[in-house]
């Protein structure tokens, strides 16, 4: 399944309302997985001096990811598809 990747720019967020955006992410993914979308919080990366976010999904498309940002409400300036390089 393709991955994508979610920039944001959370400049000036705290560290609670961080948790409570991964949160509703993972929750969010969950909910629209079982109703057959599909798609799975991997993990994020954040940079506090300068704001920056990345969050990276698996998902059929980025559509689904889009979707699943707007409806848990949660920031975004783009969202590419991306290489995964866990090793």
């Amino acid at each position: 399944m393709p991955v994508y990747m979610v920039e944001r720019n959370l400049k000036g967020i705290s560290m609670e309302d961080l948790g409570g955006a991964q949160k509703a992410a993972i929750g969010k993914a969950r909910e629209m997985t079982a109703a057959g979308a599909g798609v799975r919080y991997l993990r994020s990366t954040f940079a506090p001096q300068d704001g920056r976010c990345m969050c990276l999904f698996e998902a059929a498309s980025d559509k689904d990811v889009r979707r699943l940002n707007d409806e848990a409400g949660l920031p975004y300036d783009r969202v590419v598809e991306a290489l995964d390089l866990t090793p």
